[in-house]
């Protein structure tokens, strides 16, 4: 296993300095909200006013939201609060043929310019296009090489020969092939059981943190995954719908961080947040 602590020892100066703004220093763990889904699905529930998105995150303690490069543009960190800034650099829409093929829409380079500390892209191993987007995480990870930039590689197990993507054996394969192309950190579905998790976490030699997934049906389903996947030895996690669209996102964020950071129990969490 290998904490996020860990993998900056071995980093230039650039590239943990740059991470130390999306991790927490006491825990070495990171909660990353993603919101890069006005792209995939439009203005959705929770991300309709996205400097209140950002900012409420922000306050309930989050180290880094994930944004298309538009958002950025459009006023984050100038009228919102400080926060962790991770820059998507692949999109797709689910209204295009092929939702699970991701293209590159923009640069680490032009990250860089928009002040970002971490770039990310996204893969879908067994997809249709595939090759096409191994070959993109290749070269993005020479070039964040090259910038001393941190780059998150969002890797899952998505196509036709895949009948269930949290399969263990999947996931698994899904982490090391980020991590085998040069990803400094994982993002992927969380198996659901602790020691399936573990296994994960084993095989990949770069730290890895968990999906939200869809919107869940209690909070309580979202603390216990949470609890679990850290006690598996995950290194953070990287929960959108579930913190955006929470009817308060600020104690929604800060019950995440209590477990990801401080060891809190699920049922701990959950006493905050009645």
């Amino acid at each position: 296993m290998t904490s996020i602590r860990e993998r900056m020892e071995g980093m230039g100066i650039g590239k943990s300095i740059r991470m130390e703004r999306i991790v927490d220093r006491k825990s070495g763990r990171s909660v990353v909200v993603p919101m890069d889904h006005g792209v995939t699905s439009g203005p959705i529930y929770g991300l309709t006013d996205m400097r209140s998105a950002v900012n409420a995150v922000a306050e309930g303690g989050a180290n880094a939201v994930l944004l298309h490069k538009g958002i950025v543009i459009a006023g984050h960190r100038r009228y919102g609060k400080d926060i962790g800034l991770i820059i998507h650099l692949s999109a797709s829409t689910s209204l295009g043929p092929d939702p699970l093929n991701k293209v590159l829409v923009t640069t680490v380079e032009e990250a860089i310019r928009l002040g970002a500390d971490a770039v990310s892209m996204h893969v879908n191993v067994g997809a249709d296009t595939e090759p096409k987007m191994l070959k993109n995480l290749g070269v993005v990870a020479m070039v964040c090489e090259e910038w001393s930039m941190p780059l998150l590689a969002m890797v899952y197990p998505r196509g036709k020969k895949v009948k269930n993507e949290h399969e263990p054996e999947l996931v698994m394969h899904a982490a090391r092939v980020g991590a085998e192309l040069g990803a400094d950190i994982i993002k992927t579905n969380y198996t659901g059981d602790p020691d399936s998790f573990k296994e994960v976490i084993r095989s990949c030699p770069v730290p890895v943190i968990i999906a939200g997934g869809p919107k869940a049906n209690t909070d309580a389903e979202v603390m216990k995954m949470v609890e679990d996947a850290i006690s598996a030895g995950a290194s953070g996690v990287s929960i959108g719908r579930n913190v955006f669209q929470h009817k308060n996102p600020v104690e929604m964020t800060r019950a995440i961080s209590k477990v990801v950071h401080e060891g809190m129990s699920a049922e701990e969490a959950m006493e905050m947040l009645k």
